[in-house]
């Protein structure tokens, strides 16, 4: 299977959720005949009471109790998928429909549960039906009630998981994390405290061959830079890779540039090591989590919702990654091989570019909120406490803006003096709080 058919079917079956429970069928498969196959031989050599068994049933009590069984997972399966279809609705509408596939539909707690009621609905069912006249078969009936005690547990703490995930804090919070992971991935070099020298592009001139898409349009998801280095390498060429992670790319667009000995390189063999999409994701686009973020705290301020409080949490988040990009090495385009020879050309977003996504819009919405004046603030003012000094500008250019846009907004001298306080909570704590954030 070519890289990109087998990323793109990694990144599809880790954003379903019906995947799990069909691992658990096919669990199911394994483990009933063979609790089966020990029931018997227990029984055979008299370790197993046919009779009393575990739990002492006789057969009216042991179909009571696998029958109920039965009726609890069927109601906990039709509870949960109904619940997670109103979840995703609400949360799409509420926030933003960007965390679906990439938040709630890869939530492993959730696809493992679901995974557990089929498992237990399946093994029940078939110990209800596998049961005689007269023969109670204990070990699956023991078993069964272990798996249906499981179940209940299971429910009732995935209501109280439910309702916690769905909170604006926790969803923003793993939004975070997912950020962070991924920046870590992309950037794992700290910065050097050098302004990263212009783009270099014009030296190269033009490029002997350009290798245009094929195929569908689509979203660039991720490119396997490992196989790019090494086909650059052994047919001694350059390979720039045009669009940027994230990028939609239409067909007969400019893919790829190729330097060198251009005419060694198979262009279809070159475009499968290129995952294309219909949605976004982070596996390689530290810009999607920031993306994300900016459009919880816009759909908060939105006339419709008019929730500031939900945009501070964003903003919380966008502090905490900008923080991070600012302290990493982001001028990576050009990728050498071991030998130290440029091989691989790739774009990423540099620091104006993170800076004015997690600031701008939020700014032109939110500027007449004192509750996100005052967060705004609080971050761009840390965070120049913070980074090097070579990310200044691009804030300062930012707290230049913040002060133009608030002074329109708000016309009375009283409201003005309060809105330019930094505020970490953004309307309730104190100037001091900024420093230790």
């Amino acid at each position: 299977m070519d890289w990109n058919r087998w990323y793109s079917l990694k990144s599809y079956l880790r954003s379903s959720l019906w995947t799990v429970p069909l691992i658990a069928v096919a669990i199911y498969a394994v483990v009933k005949p063979v609790t089966e196959m020990v029931g018997r031989w227990m029984i055979r050599q008299g370790t197993l009471d046919p009779k009393t068994g575990f739990l002492g049933l006789s057969m009216t009590g042991a179909r009571s109790l696998v029958g109920d069984i039965v009726s609890a997972d069927l109601a906990f399966l039709v509870f949960t998928f109904g619940s997670l279809l109103v979840a995703i609705q609400v949360a799409g509408g509420q926030y933003t429909p960007r965390i679906i596939a990439t938040t709630l539909l890869r939530d492993n707690i959730i696809r493992g549960i679901s995974g557990l009621f089929v498992f237990t609905l399946l093994f029940a069912d078939r110990t209800l039906g596998w049961m005689g006249e007269s023969e109670v078969h204990q070990l699956q009936v023991f078993i069964t009630a272990l798996f249906g005690f499981a179940s209940v547990v299971a429910f009732l703490f995935l209501i109280d998981y439910a309702a916690k995930f769905l909170r604006p804090v926790s969803l923003v919070a793993r939004v975070g994390g997912q950020g962070i992971a991924v920046i870590d991935s992309v950037y794992p070099a700290p910065t050097s405290g050098v302004i990263a020298p212009p783009d270099r592009n014009n030296e190269r001139g033009v490029p002997d061959r350009i290798v245009r898409h094929r195929g569908k349009s689509g979203i660039v998801l991720a490119v396997s830079l490992e196989r790019l280095v090494t086909k650059a390498r052994r047919t001694n060429s350059v390979i720039e890779f045009v669009p940027q992670v994230g990028d939609f790319v239409a067909v007969d667009d400019p893919l790829f540039y190729l330097y060198g000995n251009a005419g060694a390189i198979d262009e279809n063999r070159l475009r499968t090591l290129v995952a294309f999409g219909t949605e976004r994701t982070m596996e390689q686009d530290p810009m999607f989590a920031f993306r994300i973020l900016v459009d919880i705290a816009l759909k908060a301020l939105s006339a419709a919702i008019n929730d500031p409080t939900t945009a501070v949490l964003a903003i919380d988040q966008l502090h905490r990654l900008l923080r991070m990009v600012g302290k990493r090495s982001l001028h990576i385009e050009e990728i050498a091989d071991g030998s130290g020879r440029v091989r691989v050309i790739l774009r990423t977003p540099n620091w104006e570019d993170f800076v004015h996504i997690s600031f701008r819009e939020i700014r032109q919405c939110g500027a007449g909120s004192i509750q996100i004046a005052r967060r705004l603030r609080a971050a761009i003012e840390n965070l120049i406490q913070t980074l090097p000094e070579h990310r200044h500008d691009a804030l300062r250019v930012e707290l230049t803006l913040l002060d133009r846009a608030i002074a329109l907004k708000h016309p009375f001298p009283e409201d003005l003096a309060l809105a330019r306080i930094p505020d970490s909570q953004g309307l309730g704590g104190s100037a001091d709080s900024t420093a230790n954030n």
